[in-house]
């Protein structure tokens, strides 16, 4: 499996692919923001997007909406990772194609929950 992992944060995409390798996953590409992943995400096929919402450039819900426009990315699932919690943004964010939600600060076993959640047979 190939994750896309996008943060501004050089330490929460650290976090992310440490709570990944936790789950047997280590095919994992790095984004630092929408601009940056989307460019990424038209080179090469991606099994799923962890995005943040919050960054510089291109926001994550930005990025969600342009990654939706892509063929290859239509159904491919969006993990939307932010401290943006209120119930109006997950509602905002599912609505433009966000498959599920986690806000930070998660613990590995979160990660683990929903990527189980989004691939039912994926053995970790």
């Amino acid at each position: 499996m190939r994750i896309l992992v996008v943060d501004d944060s050089s330490t929460m995409r650290r976090i992310l692919k440490q709570s990944l390798g936790r789950c047997g996953i280590t095919d994992i590409a790095e984004g630092a923001n929408g601009v940056e992943a989307l460019k990424l995400a038209q080179e090469s096929q991606f099994d799923c997007v962890m995005t943040d919402w919050n960054m510089p450039e291109m926001d994550g819900l930005e990025l969600t909406i342009n990654l939706r426009k892509l063929p290859n990315y239509a159904k491919t699932p969006i993990i939307m990772v932010t401290t943006e919690g209120g119930k109006n943004d997950v509602i905002e964010a599912l609505t433009q194609g966000v498959n599920c939600y986690i806000v930070k600060p998660f613990t590995p076993d979160t990660v683990k929950d929903k990527l189980k959640e989004l691939f039912p047979t994926l053995t970790i």
